[in-house]
C-alpha cells in the first residue's frame, strides 16, 4: 500500500473516532440533561436550552476534526 492509501485508511479511522467521540458526548450530554428534568420539572426550559447549545458546540467542533481528517488525506 502506498502514502496516499495509507493516508486514506487513517482518515477513515480518524474520521469514525470524531463520529464516536461527538455521539458518546452527546449521550452524555442528554443523559445528565434529562437526569436534571427529571430532578426539577420547573427548570425544564434552561436546562433543554443548555443542552442544545452544548450539543452544537460538540458537533461543531467534530464536523471541524472531520473536516480536518479529510484534509489531511488529500494533501
Amino acid at each position: 500500500m502506498d502514502a496516499q492509501g495509507v493516508a486514506y485508511v487513517t482518515a477513515g479511522i480518524g474520521a469514525a473516532a470524531v463520529t464516536f467521540a461527538a455521539a458518546f458526548g452527546i449521550s452524555k450530554l442528554a443523559r445528565a440533561g434529562i437526569q436534571g428534568i427529571a430532578r426539577q420539572p420547573e427548570a425544564a426550559g434552561d436546562i433543554r436550552g443548555a443542552i442544545i447549545i452544548t450539543a452544537a458546540m460538540i458537533e461543531g467542533v467534530a464536523l471541524l476534526s472531520a473536516a480536518i481528517c479529510f484534509l489531511l488525506a488529500i494533501k
